[in-house]
């Protein structure tokens, strides 16, 4: 039988070319020299097709084509004869694609940007008289995370690069229009919102607003020639322009989006060659209806709400995001969608939804979704993220690869003979995510998953695997520092949990025999260790807001001292106005168990949306005068301190007005704070029971008012003390 395969010895008795048929394209045969050198003891001879002397007959041929045909403008091919292997593109960048999609044939891999498999190889085989044609599932793939950084890493994985392809990115508003130059002087270039002119957005319907932004957009475009799209997007909130003429533009169009389209194709059509980005999120989510949008303007859909947990199409609470996508597949020219893949609160919190990668983006594929930037931790180092990474790039490229195939082969590679136990790791956070039946969030936490995938039981079992896979690879450094990393993220969620627990089991603190609370031994020194140990691997941010690991131990030394030993510690407490669920803390006995909340709402402190809470204290007669209560002032996320507080207290079967403290009127604080009220009161030990009535904010205030929203009152510790 015929030999049905070129093939390529690493044999030197013979002469192995590369050939390049046009100029452009010996950078890519450099490269494709350069690594099956390192594999190949016989080095590799380029050749260029033009130089009359070299040998015609090359084993490998490399092309930048000519072609003009729309279809292969995000393709390439590589294709072979009897004896030649031809790679073929449209540009160096394509054939780039080309070289690595045959080095990984080959068996090369690169796992990060610094992280190189090269196998050695007594041989390479192609098979005969072959054509492959490669092309993308999505036209424009982009992943935030480290390595995306690297433009070696991108092109090995046929990557995109916001940063150099859009001249404004994101959030574009304020850079189109500065509220800063324009908001004093000339305030109806802005939204109408609520009644009142507000910076945050545009006035869609104002004319000159618009011609100043046409204005700023011609110069944005001539100072960045070589950027293929710009960002025309709203800020980050939820504020838009509710004018009559605004107004009348969302009644006809389903919504602010009708209005915000109407500005949009007024823009498109000032630079029709130009492609124009506009985000489709929170209040311009839903597509707009009976309004065509210009064929140059791409939409990027923000679904921020969806349940990570679970696949789309296995969730049945995601039948709505389904609907509105496929609404958005019918009116926008350019369907691009912004994929949130980590969780933003925690970003070393195990986040279990690498298996909803694979289905997830099938669906958008089906749906018409063109485009995909997956954000993950940017250059932040977070949970598995060099698996998330190296899976989303090659989903983006090709939705019908063997997801299971390629997680088992970069756990092999990555995590070496500790791969077993780490896919076993893997595999269970994901289960017991799945068995739980709650929904996964982006901004959630390990105290939200106590009780569905970050158990107690459950934390222990994956520390038994982790202890198995660094065993496993302790004589090798370099991966042992890997499970090490890995490590981190149960760490972290361990200390997050042991704050929330407090001095019950599992919790940071024991209660001595003088009731005061002490750290359990050596957890201190733990967690320097973790802030050390992220510092060592580059993790110098542990959420989106910033948080440093120096400043969470410092963080966690201030809630080592935060807390109050009082003689009102343990009492019945009656919560007579149920919190908001997702607010309810560890319930009532958190009121009193001496443990102050910190700064983040998560830990201790419950909270009441858009009522007024009602809390019984059964004191019994118990000998004390003064009360202190504490309150969350986090006006970022809607929590205020009260109008008012009125202390009732009971005798004799029926309630009597003790006393009632006002609270000076809000500041528009952008800071986070933990207010402490303390109430004076010699008549409190007279009473059986003690009634607070917190009077919650009756509106919000003009700096954080928004549509659908209420303000929100949160209470930690109440102190009992004979002063």
């Amino acid at each position: 039988m015929a030999q049905s395969e070129i093939i390529i010895d690493n044999n030197s008795e013979v002469v192995n070319t590369i050939q390049f048929f046009n100029d452009n394209a010996k950078p890519a045969a450099i490269i494709l020299k350069k690594y099956l050198d390192k594999s190949f003891s016989n080095p590799f001879v380029i050749q260029s097709y033009a130089d009359h002397s070299a040998k015609k007959i090359a084993q490998i041929h490399l092309e930048v084509t000519n072609s003009k045909n729309i279809k292969d403008e995000n393709s390439f091919s590589i294709k072979s004869d009897n004896n030649t292997i031809f790679l073929a593109a449209t540009n160096e960048k394509l054939l780039r694609y080309a070289v690595y999609t045959l080095l990984e044939n080959w068996g090369f891999r690169k796992f990060t940007a610094t992280d190189l498999y090269i196998p050695k190889l007594k041989r390479i085989v192609f098979p005969k008289n072959t054509t492959q044609l490669h092309t993308p599932s999505f036209e424009y793939r982009v992943i935030l995370y480290p390595d995306a950084f690297d433009e070696d890493f991108r092109d090995w994985h046929k990557l995109d690069w916001h940063l150099d392809d859009f001249s404004t990115w994101g959030h574009s508003f304020h850079t189109i229009l500065p509220p800063k130059e324009y908001f004093k002087t000339n305030p109806e270039f802005f939204a109408l919102y609520e009644g009142i002119r507000r910076p945050e957005s545009i006035c869609m319907t104002n004319e000159t607003a618009v011609k100043n932004v046409i204005k700023k957009i011609n110069q944005i475009i001539l100072d960045n020639p070589k950027a293929s799209f710009i960002s025309v997007s709203q800020n980050d909130d939820a504020v838009y322009c509710e004018c009559s003429k605004c107004k009348s533009l969302n009644e006809n169009h389903g919504g602010p989006q009708g209005s915000l389209y109407f500005f949009m194709n007024k823009i498109a059509k000032h630079f029709p060659k130009t492609k124009i980005v506009t985000l489709a999120y929170q209040h311009t989510y839903k597509a707009p209806i009976n309004l065509k949008i210009e064929p140059n303007i791409y939409t990027l859909f923000c679904p921020i709400e969806l349940n990570r947990g679970k696949s789309i199409v296995k969730d049945p609470t995601s039948k709505s995001f389904v609907k509105i996508m496929q609404d958005w597949s019918k009116t926008a020219s350019h369907l691009y969608l912004w994929d949130y893949t980590v969780q933003f609160s925690n970003y070393l919190s195990p986040f279990p939804n690498i298996h909803t990668f694979s289905d997830n983006y099938k669906l958008f594929k089906k749906n018409n979704v063109k485009g995909l930037f997956a954000q993950g931790y940017a250059d932040v180092p977070g949970d598995f993220s060099e698996l998330r990474q190296y899976l989303l790039a090659k989903l983006l490229w090709n939705t019908e690869l063997d997801i299971e195939a390629n997680t088992d082969d970069f756990l092999r590679g990555f995590y070496g003979n500790a791969a077993t136990s780490i896919k076993e790791y893997l595999n269970l956070l994901s289960t017991n995510q799945e068995n739980s039946n709650r929904a996964l969030e982006i901004y959630s936490g390990p105290i939200q998953s106590r009780n569905t995938f970050l158990t107690p039981e459950a934390m222990d079992r994956y520390d038994q695997l982790l202890d198995e896979a660094s065993m496993a690879v302790n004589e090798d450094p370099i991966l042992y520092s890997r499970i090490k990393k890995l490590r981190l993220t149960l760490e972290y969620a361990f200390f997050e949990q042991s704050k929330f627990y407090g001095k019950e089991q599992h919790g940071m603190f024991n209660v001595n025999e003088n009731g005061d609370k002490e750290v359990k031994p050596r957890l201190n020194e733990r967690v320097s260790n973790f802030a050390e140990a992220c510092n060592e691997f580059g993790i110098y941010e542990l959420s989106e807001e910033g948080l440093t690991p120096d400043q969470y131990y410092k963080n966690w030394l201030e809630i080592t001292k935060n807390t109050a030993t009082h003689i009102g510690e343990n009492l019945a407490v009656n919560l007579l106005t149920p919190p908001s669920t997702e607010y309810s803390g560890k319930g009532s006995a958190g009121l009193v168990d001496g443990i102050n909340g910190h700064r983040d709402y998560n830990i201790n402190w419950i909270g009441w949306y858009g009522n007024d809470p009602e809390i019984e204290i059964i004191t019994n007669n118990l000998d004390f005068n003064q009360i202190k209560i504490h309150f969350l002032d986090n006006q970022r996320n809607w929590i205020f301190l009260p109008q008012k507080i009125t202390l009732l207290g009971y005798k004799n079967k029926q309630w009597n007005l003790i006393t009632e403290k006002k609270l000076v009127a809000l500041a528009d604080i952008s800071e986070v704070q933990s207010n402490e009220i303390t109430i004076t009161d010699d008549s409190f030990r007279r009473f059986e029971k003690i009634k607070l009535i917190i009077q919650n904010q009756e509106n919000l205030p003009s700096w954080r008012k928004r549509k659908n929203k209420k303000p929100m009152v949160m209470i930690d510790e109440i102190e009992l003390y004979n002063k």
